[in-house]
């Protein structure tokens, strides 16, 4: 369950995909024949057809179907918490578009899914394997950036546990959340890889209450002011 901007909200409702993926191979390498005995070969021995096929076959049919980065992970009130996204290159089999309210299918090729566990419990596991996913096109949407969340396993993510979870602009580094009672929770920007997709993630333990949550650049400039979470 969570409390974050309406979009996410709606989006959360949508979908998922079974974790997985599928490795690539990389072209093997290959000694030319030497020529005949006694003389060196003037004409290089050609490529073995294994290799030229493989060089022949798109990048983007070799890399990994799905990529998952894990965005942070730790301990929090005597639980393991862990976020991480999951970039799925093409719609899962199983996945269907959302529909839009004017009745046509929401766009979308690809799948991004976002991971979040405290103590060993998929937060909105109830919502089925396609909880907290959304789709997007390609590894370069610009959708997802700007929308932030503060999730738990129970009463829509207001009291116990919880972890706040943003999908920052490129330009954030990290994020800062301070607390009612002083204390201040850094979080640092992380991308999965070939993608532009970028979260990061802090826990917020039981009981606490969030003042202010900051974002800031490699240089540490802030780039925002937020003190609408509680």
């Amino acid at each position: 369950m969570a409390l974050s901007s309406a979009r996410k909200a709606a989006m959360a409702a949508v979908a998922v995909a079974a974790l997985g993926g599928v490795s690539f191979f990389g072209a093997s390498a290959s000694e030319a024949a030497p020529g005949p005995a006694g003389h060196a070969s003037s004409t290089p021995a050609p490529a073995p057809a294994s290799a030229v096929a493989e060089r022949s076959v798109p990048a983007h049919q070799q890399a990994p179907q799905v990529v998952t980065r894990v965005i942070g992970k730790g301990r929090v009130d005597g639980h393991r918490w862990s976020v991480a996204l999951e970039f799925h290159r093409t719609l899962p089999k199983g996945y269907a578009l959302p529909t839009l309210p004017d009745g046509a299918s929401a766009p979308g090729t690809s799948l991004l899914c976002q991971r979040m566990y405290i103590g060993g419990v998929r937060i909105d596991h109830q919502g089925g394997p396609w909880s907290d996913c959304q789709p997007v096109t390609g590894t370069n949407d610009p959708a997802p950036a700007g929308e932030m969340g503060l999730w738990g396993l129970h009463d829509k993510g207001l009291d116990g546990t919880r972890l706040m979870v943003a999908n920052p602009e490129p330009d954030v580094a990290y994020g800062l959340i301070t607390l009612t009672n002083g204390h201040q929770i850094k979080a640092t920007t992380v991308t999965v890889p070939g993608t532009t997709y970028r979260a990061w993630a802090a826990p917020i333990p039981d009981g606490q209450t969030i003042a202010a949550v900051d974002q800031y650049d490699s240089r540490h400039h802030q780039l925002t002011h937020d003190t609408n979470w509680h």
